[in-house]
């Protein structure tokens, strides 16, 4: 599991590449809502950089590590949720949420039929309560973090389709769709498991590095990138 198209670099890879870039006068940008690093210049982006969670960026002193970060990432699927609390970057709690959302048949989730079908009979009726109920509780789990924790980021990975599910039940996310904590997760994921969850402990202490055509023949990294083979989820 890692994000698509990127290679996992090391610290020092990545410290050499913003020196490059800041040598060469070229544009690097820090965005918080992907805690990412876009670097630029005339020719358009050159490198996106993904910083591990527990670090953040300070123009004058590069990457710094956070002593004491909070967040939680919230995985959903059609019938299955994983959430998951995590401090400097290790999996302290979490819970597992399914739901009788999906119609066997059509192998789609209730809430995508009725977009397209607009039908409503016993078992699609049954089917939306138990949405309805799956997003509750999903929601009434992140009320208790937030209460508990100073969170600094929330970290969800869930299809947009489901976004309205999540963010305009009836109890809600303590959070919003454009709140500035919140970080749309760019690992792909299958299962919203527990174990994805674990993958990801250790996924978001690395940086992930995705260089542009233009980007690969302007820096000069010299590296070797990160022998291991990704589990396929």
């Amino acid at each position: 599991m890692k994000i698509p198209q990127t290679q996992v670099v090391t610290y020092n890879v990545a410290l050499l590449l913003v020196n490059q870039a800041s040598e060469k006068g070229w544009d690097i940008s820090y965005l918080p809502g992907k805690q990412q690093l876009l670097i630029e210049n005339e020719l358009g982006w050159l490198a996106k950089l993904f910083l591990p969670w527990t670090m953040t960026w300070l123009p004058n002193e590069k990457f710094q590590v956070q002593e004491d970060v909070h967040y939680c990432l919230t995985l959903v699927r059609a019938g299955q949720a994983a959430v998951g609390y995590f401090h400097q970057g290790k999996l302290l709690d979490h819970k597992v949420f399914r739901g009788y959302l999906v119609r066997q048949k059509q192998g789609m989730s209730q809430f995508k039929y009725l977009k397209t079908k607009g039908k409503s009979r016993a078992g699609s009726r049954i089917r939306l309560e138990e949405t309805q109920v799956f997003f509750k509780e999903i929601n009434e789990r992140l009320q208790v973090y937030a209460k508990q924790y100073p969170l600094n980021h929330w970290g969800l990975g869930c299809a947009k389709t489901m976004w309205p599910l999540l963010f305009d039940g009836e109890v809600k996310p303590p959070f919003s769709s454009k709140s500035l904590e919140l970080i749309e997760l760019p690992y792909p994921f299958v299962k919203a498991s527990f174990e994805e969850l674990q993958e990801l402990e250790y996924r978001l202490t690395q940086f992930h590095l995705l260089l542009s055509p233009v980007g690969k023949s302007l820096f000069q990294l010299n590296h070797s990138l990160d022998p291991e083979e990704d589990e396929s989820w």
